[in-house]
């Protein structure tokens, strides 16, 4: 187990260099970028206003050596080993090329704390250092804008996690145990319309049951509750029915009334996927000679269906399951933003849109990360369900 738990770490990191540097390359050559939006809104740039712009966001820097920096955070300056200094003469860069890709002036190591002193140089993102937001917070440190996103992201994934699980699991084990009943029929059916109905459309219709009409039936149906529409919190007191009293911002009961809508949205679609996965595999389980065996040893129905059963249909839900653990990190990207529900999906959607890649590559390589640690974890867990299992 040792030798494979070690081959399975050099995996990971391997994986996830390479997973890094494809990104950071295909960002590298994307169009659009940080300077974008400033060429659109200034009508006059002089060539070294584009130059010292260039600098202050390291696009003077040819990619691997902004990959370097990013990644493990190259001193700010040449490299001094033994008193000697290396790589001065080598240029690490073009100041502002031509027009016709050519450059004249190029940028040396030994250049770079003079180009930008403010910007240049940091610890790099294996040591916790993401860079600096370009758009979204200019100047604001990566890591402090999505340590503020992920409570609320950890606040409405988890919970619609736990829900569909509490919900879903005992739906697709009664469904498979009691195939082609009407319980079966019905839940499959449900399944189904969760499972092809799109997200937004589903949240933009409780948006419009229970946001929306509400307030044109106000006349007709005065007693009609209406819930919030969008964020976290409310920014002044709101009243859900003049029967009620009113509820005030950040209390209790108005996390709970915003919460309401993205989570009944998020456990339907979780709660169909997991109970049709369920089902299918106890279908596949009951028809085993093992468990025919344990129902002809005159075990209670129970027993087989929980002892025999269940654990060994658990195998291909296990994988499923721990792939979720980088999902309640990055969020649900359309229902946050459907809901305008300040979470890491809505923050990533706002970093593509705005071109503020040290947001967006921040994103994509904590969730990289966390899928390799979620395939070692689900690798693990396979040896408590099936002991079985092993790894030698």
């Amino acid at each position: 187990m040792t030798g494979y738990l070690v081959r399975r770490l050099f995996q990971m990191m391997l994986v996830t260099l390479l997973a890094a540097m494809a990104t950071y390359f295909l960002f590298s050559i994307a169009p659009g970028g940080p300077l974008t939006g400033i060429r659109q809104s200034q009508l006059r740039l002089t060539r070294e206003d584009i130059a010292r712009m260039r600098a202050e966001f390291e696009m003077d820097l040819y990619w691997p050596v902004r990959f370097s920096r990013w990644l493990i955070g190259v001193p700010n300056g040449p490299i001094v080993v033994g008193g000697l200094e290396w790589f001065v003469n080598v240029p690490v860069g073009c100041y502002l090329p031509n027009d016709d890709g050519s450059c004249d002036d190029y940028v040396y190591l030994h250049e770079l704390p003079q180009l930008h002193p403010e910007v240049r140089g940091s610890d790099g993102v294996l040591r916790g250092d993401f860079g600096r937001s370009t758009v979204i917070r200019q100047g604001a440190p990566v890591s402090a804008e999505l340590g503020s996103r992920l409570g609320p992201t950890l606040e409405l994934m988890v919970s619609a996690l736990l829900l569909s699980l509490l919900i879903g699991v005992p739906i697709g084990i009664f469904s498979a145990v009691r195939q082609y009943s009407r319980f079966d029929y019905f839940f499959t059916t449900v399944s189904f319309i969760g499972s092809s109905m799109p997200v937004f459309f589903f949240g933009l219709l409780l948006i419009l049951a229970f946001s929306v009409m509400p307030v044109f039936l106000e006349d007709t149906f005065p007693w009609l509750p209406r819930l919030p529409s969008g964020l976290r919190v409310a920014i002044r007191p709101y009243e859900i029915a003049p029967w009620l009293p009113k509820i005030q911002p950040g209390s209790p009961a108005d996390r709970i009334l915003h919460l309401a809508m993205p989570l009944t949205v998020l456990t339907f679609f979780n709660t169909a996927t997991w109970s049709r996965f369920v089902r299918s595999s106890m279908l596949e389980v009951l028809r085993q000679d093992y468990v025919r065996t344990a129902r002809a040893k005159g075990l209670v129905e129970r027993v087989v269906i929980m002892k025999h059963a269940l654990r060994n249909a658990l195998i291909p839900f296990v994988t499923i399951l721990v792939l979720q653990i980088p999902g309640v990190f990055a969020g649900a990207i359309i229902t946050e933003t459907v809901f305008a529900w300040p979470g890491m999906g809505r923050l990533y959607v706002d970093a593509l849109n705005r071109s503020d890649w040290p947001v967006a590559l921040a994103f994509i390589f904590i969730t990289a990360v966390l899928t390799v640690i979620a395939t070692l974890l689900g690798d693990i867990l396979y040896t408590v369900v099936d002991p079985r299992i092993k790894y030698t």
